[in-house]
């Protein structure tokens, strides 16, 4: 879905299937799905470090659903590791089970609303000084940034409006930064 999602925004995306696929990103999207096994799998096919070494070199770390939770510092209900890379603490299917799933408004910390797709999404329940809130739904935080670093506890990728991406592909710095940076700004000041 997220390779759909950048290419109405007119980008192309990669899967990652080896080492030399690192060097190449402007960024890194990691996906919804089970947290748990996702985490299994980059520890399994060692993912962590290049990881790491992408957010050491500026670029862009985007977390949808599980994904925030794995980039988060914490994570509750029930605990498990993570890979701390924005200073958030979540707790896992917080808003219910997969029959609760929703979509619903989510205003835009400049302004404005987007819609907002929540599937077995996690709450940001702990927002540390490190971070800002970029978006909430219904008062509590459902975007933050950290530096290079954005975890959103929906799915931009399936909500109407290109918002979140565009704000995602001015941190790139590709060649639609240009016409992304007026919302970057916005957000982010």
């Amino acid at each position: 879905m997220h390779a759909r999602w950048l290419a109405r925004g007119g980008v192309g995306s990669t899967e990652i299937r080896g080492p030399s696929d690192w060097e190449a990103l402007d960024g890194l999207i990691i996906p919804g799905g089970e947290s748990t096994t996702m985490l299994g799998l980059i520890e399994e096919e060692a993912l962590v470090a290049p990881i790491m070494e992408l957010r050491r070199r500026g670029k862009p770390i985007l977390g949808t659903c599980a994904g925030a939770i794995l980039l988060a510092r914490e994570v509750i209900n029930p605990s498990q590791p993570s890979l701390n890379l924005i200073d958030i603490k979540v707790e896992r299917n917080a808003y219910g089970r997969q029959v609760d799933s929703f979509i619903d408004g989510v205003e835009l910390d400049g302004g404005g609303e987007i819609e907002g797709v929540f599937i077995r999404a996690p709450k940001i329940v702990d927002v540390g000084p490190g971070a800002r809130v970029l978006a909430s739904h219904r008062g509590e935080p459902v975007l933050v940034g950290q530096g290079n670093v954005l975890a959103a506890t929906f799915h931009p990728e399936l909500g109407a409006g290109d918002e979140i991406r565009r704000i995602f592909l001015a941190m790139t710095g590709s060649e639609k930064a240009a016409d992304a940076a007026a919302d970057h700004q916005r957000l982010y000041g």
